[in-house]
């Protein structure tokens, strides 16, 4: 009896072990990267949410790769869209061993860490960097969730001239890899038109500045009707309050960088109803719009807050990694990596596949403008 007291306690010792050890081995590491400091890092937030999204309702339902049960783990880093620290966090999240990353935010932070995920191996999918440079560089490990800049970009400059009749368009960006590559790529658009619409003025700030009254009364002396602005919101918002105190009536154009709820309060009255234009690398037509609705009402209800702009794109960019890797039967980057290559699915942000360089093969756009302080759709384009 003696004998028997003490083995029960070391048989339960050892199969506890076990299920310790196997309990381990089924834990899927998933890095995402954004702004969650800085200037931008309600866009930051904003991603981190829709990527806690889908994990919490990917473990609620149960998720099974190659066969056994698997907890899936996010691993968040925050890079402050800054591209040295982006690199540093990229490190750190392969030394982790994750099987995935969703990120990084911006161009600037993305192409730089795609070097480090790639060298290692590592699946990326980007849910926002529009940058084309970022798939142009023969990387087979990075992947995009929406159009890129010259997409997006051009679009906008051929709609300046086609839509708005600009005859006179100034541009400024941010020195930063997205905001000159969308503000080059609208200036193609402008051209691509050859309808007489001038450049008048080409002017340069940074992702920090809060002061332009230089390039503004630089520009102001020129007329423009249209002034595109290639950067992000929480430089755009001060931006529209001194084109309000200089008396510039021009409208404020620029990408999915401006084109967030978060720009009404970030410009607070200096915004006129209709008088910013911009546009948003992703959007769904109308026979796909109740599931973005129901996303984002799902979010607001998670979360107590609205979208910003990019959480749908991280919650699908999730999403579709997971399902690679369980049409694949692995999570190893190695073996699901093909998988997601070849992915062809229907998310909350519309059809989702890749073409060779890991660009949507289906970009799609979507044109708002302001009106009553609120983001008003106008065009969903492709």
């Amino acid at each position: 009896m003696q004998f028997k007291t003490k083995l029960v306690p070391l048989v339960g010792a050892i199969a506890f072990a076990f299920a310790a050890a196997a309990h381990a081995q089924e834990v899927v590491k998933i890095g995402h990267v954004g702004p969650i400091s800085g200037a931008i890092s309600h866009l930051g937030k904003d991603n981190e949410n829709g990527a806690k999204m889908a994990i919490d309702e990917l473990n609620a339902k149960g998720v099974t790769i190659g066969g056994k049960k698997v907890t899936l783990v996010l691993l968040t880093e925050d890079d402050a869209a800054d591209p040295k620290q982006a690199t540093s966090v990229a490190q750190k999240l392969v030394d982790a061993k994750v099987k995935g990353v969703i990120g990084h935010l911006n161009s600037g932070t993305t192409i730089p860490a795609s070097k480090i995920y790639y060298e290692a191996g590592i699946p990326q999918i980007s849910p926002s960097a529009t940058n084309p440079k970022y798939t142009q560089q023969g990387f087979n490990t990075a992947f995009r969730l929406v159009a890129n800049d010259g997409q997006l970009g051009g679009t906008l400059g051929r709609y300046a001239v086609d839509s708005v009749k600009a005859k006179k368009v100034a541009v400024i960006d941010d020195r930063t890899a997205y905001g000159q590559g969308v503000a080059e790529e609208f200036i193609k658009g402008v051209k691509s038109k050859k309808a007489g619409t001038e450049v008048i003025a080409r002017q340069y700030t940074t992702d920090k500045a809060t002061d332009f009254s230089a390039i503004l009364t630089a520009i102001k002396a020129k007329n423009p009707d249209v002034i595109f602005f290639g950067g992000m919101d929480a430089v755009a918002g001060p931006m529209l309050r001194q084109m309000k105190q200089l008396g510039i009536n021009a409208k404020l154009m620029g990408g999915d960088g401006i084109c967030t709820e978060a720009l009404v309060q970030l410009a607070g009255d200096a915004m006129a109803d209709n008088q910013v234009v911009c546009a948003e690398a992703g959007g769904v037509e109308e026979s796909q719009k109740s599931g973005l609705d129901n996303f984002k009402a799902a979010y607001k209800k998670k979360f107590g807050v609205d979208v910003q702009i990019y959480a749908p794109y991280v919650y699908d960019s999730v999403m579709t990694m997971v399902e690679a890797m369980q049409k694949a039967g692995s999570s190893d980057p190695a073996k699901y990596l093909p998988v997601l290559a070849k992915t062809n699915r229907k998310g909350v942000t519309g059809n989702i596949s890749f073409d060779a360089k890991g660009d949507m093969k289906e970009g799609t756009l979507t044109l708002y403008t302001y009106k009553d302080a609120k983001r008003m759709q106008l065009a969903v384009m492709k």
